[in-house]
């Protein structure tokens, strides 16, 4: 049995590519089940993000566990393996546990320290347990890794500064515009977690901002934009909106462009009209919610991940000292989690060989007891907590060794071996 993940993540994959292998929300419970029914994966949990698409499993045989999780991608993003090999990470075991624990520290995003990650980490084992796919193993590391993200931000100064994707999309707005958004009119398409995430943005940055909020749910829309006394409006004043705003960030699950080449090109001659200034377009969506052939058009500015992460990139250098101290985090807590994983792994058999010894001592001190008449309450006690002292001291060095042994080969050979010679 191997722990594997399998997947790609915006380093070094190109966003056309990491947009046919994201696996959308609603779309989660399917793939979940689809997966969880396989019968080499005996758990499963799909992270599926902005920045990466990764199924972590425990598959019973390694070699079919890989092939069948890159096949499984590779037909979800209507391509082959081959076309997706030079992108795809596959890890096992340790390497796993690793990649996990500096994904959820915010060591693997576009923004070192990124907040919103760790958040994604804990839905998607909760998601995974609510479709029964995960399991004692994945969970295990699930939340072992959460607990690290948190002690690398709280430890270290990572997440000083600007550390959230929505936060840098409001800053690079900004910069667009002359570097402050103060009486400008921001328009934010999508009410979700990323849209959230550029209302506080504003809120805290930018608080002279004139903000609108458009979503599928006017009252959701609503909601979020009272949080900075803005206007909340549904999808279908949307191209109105347009034609009023300085700077729009996109946001929203949708699998197709929200905003397409005739809607801005639409927008652009009615804002030309009205006498407005060019018009800044942030696209937040993997998949892209803004056609990325409206970067031809005269007025629209359009900016998506990779712009972003290289802006990230320049923010970085403030914090890159904190990225040592945040890795020398996640080292210690992959070696606490090995330490743990083998100890786990020794425990059903240390604890069937406690259990055969203490049934053979309580029957053969029951059947002296039977023969030795002599003996009264104080001296059988003595007796007692001899045989007992002596049985302890003989299985502390054999549980000592499977404990240290234990997820080895090493390790294996014992358990087998304790497990043969005393019938367990």
């Amino acid at each position: 049995m191997s722990v594997v993940v399998i997947g790609l993540e915006q380093q070094g994959t190109p966003l056309d590519v990491l947009e046919r292998v994201t696996i959308p929300e609603d779309g989660l419970s399917k793939t979940l089940s689809r997966l969880r029914d396989r019968p080499n994966l005996s758990e499963v949990v799909v992270l599926s993000t902005c920045l990466r698409t990764e199924i972590y499993a425990v598959v019973e045989r390694f070699h079919e566990g890989v092939a069948d999780l890159q096949e499984f991608i590779a037909s979800h993003a209507g391509t082959s393996v081959d076309s997706l090999a030079e992108y795809m990470t596959v890890l096992f075991d340790d390497g796993v546990t690793l990649h996990l624990f500096e994904v959820a520290a915010g060591l693997r995003s576009a923004v070192l320290g990124e907040t919103e990650v760790l958040g994604q980490v804990r839905r998607a084992i909760e998601r995974a347990e609510a479709e029964k796919a995960s399991g004692p193993v994945l969970s295990g590391l699930f939340r072992r890794a959460i607990q690290t993200g948190r002690k690398a931000r709280s430890s270290t100064a990572i997440a000083r500064g600007t550390t959230s994707l929505s936060h840098v999309a409001v800053d690079v707005a900004a910069e667009r515009l002359g570097g402050s958004l103060a009486g400008r009119r921001v328009l934010v398409v999508g009410a979700g977690e990323m849209g959230e995430g550029v209302v506080e943005g504003l809120a805290k940055r930018h608080e002279d901002a004139d903000v609108v909020v458009a979503n599928r749910t006017a009252g959701r829309a609503r909601t979020l934009a009272e949080q900075v006394s803005g206007e909340g409006i549904g999808l279908a004043g949307l191209a109105d909106a347009l034609v009023m705003a300085d700077a729009v960030v996109v946001s929203t699950g949708a699998t197709l462009h929200l905003l397409d080449a005739e809607l801005l090109t639409q927008v652009t001659a009615e804002r030309t009209e009205a006498g407005r200034d060019g018009l800044v377009v942030v696209d937040l969506g993997v998949p892209r919610n803004v056609d990325p052939g409206v970067k031809g058009l005269a007025g629209i500015e359009l900016l998506d991940m990779d712009d972003l992460g290289a802006h990230a990139e320049r923010a970085l250098e403030g914090r890159r000292a904190e990225v040592a101290a945040a890795e020398a985090i996640v080292r210690k807590e992959l070696e606490r989690y090995r330490a743990d994983d083998r100890a786990r792994g020794a425990a059903p058999v240390v604890a069937a060989l406690r259990g055969w010894v203490e049934q053979v001592q309580g029957a053969e001190l029951e059947r002296l007891r039977g023969r030795s008449g002599g003996l009264d309450d104080d001296q059988w006690r003595a007796v007692e907590s001899v045989v007992r002292d002596v049985l302890a001291k003989v299985l502390h060095q054999p549980t000592v060794a499977l404990k240290d042994a234990a997820g080895t080969a090493r390790g294996e050979r014992l358990v087998e071996a304790v497990r043969v010679l005393f019938d367990l």
